[in-house]
């Protein structure tokens, strides 16, 4: 039987979006009111996963390890990991 040479493929399958919206329980909301309604990405992360110590920017106090808190970054920026912000849940929803 004759061998079958396969095109290689020239783009993946598919493209995770850069924004970090991949992660399981992210929700687009509406970001602090200094950003005038900039759109965030938000998700919760549980105390078990919580395991380095965070600075709120709401409070400006520490978060530390095993509370669970919440991640929210602008979705626009592109930047990802450098704007992802650690808040308290009450901190984030009293933005």
């Amino acid at each position: 039987m004759p061998r079958r040479n396969r095109r290689a493929r020239t783009t993946p399958a598919y493209i995770l979006p850069r924004d970090g919206s991949t992660f399981l329980g992210t929700q687009e909301v509406e970001g602090p009111s200094w950003t005038r309604g900039e759109p965030y990405l938000v998700r919760a992360i549980g105390a078990a996963a919580a395991t380095k110590y965070y600075v709120c920017p709401g409070c400006n106090q520490n978060i530390p390890p095993g509370v669970a808190h919440v991640v929210a970054w602008p979705k626009e920026t592109g930047r990802g990991a450098e704007d992802r912000r650690h808040w308290h849940k009450g901190c984030w929803g009293r933005r």
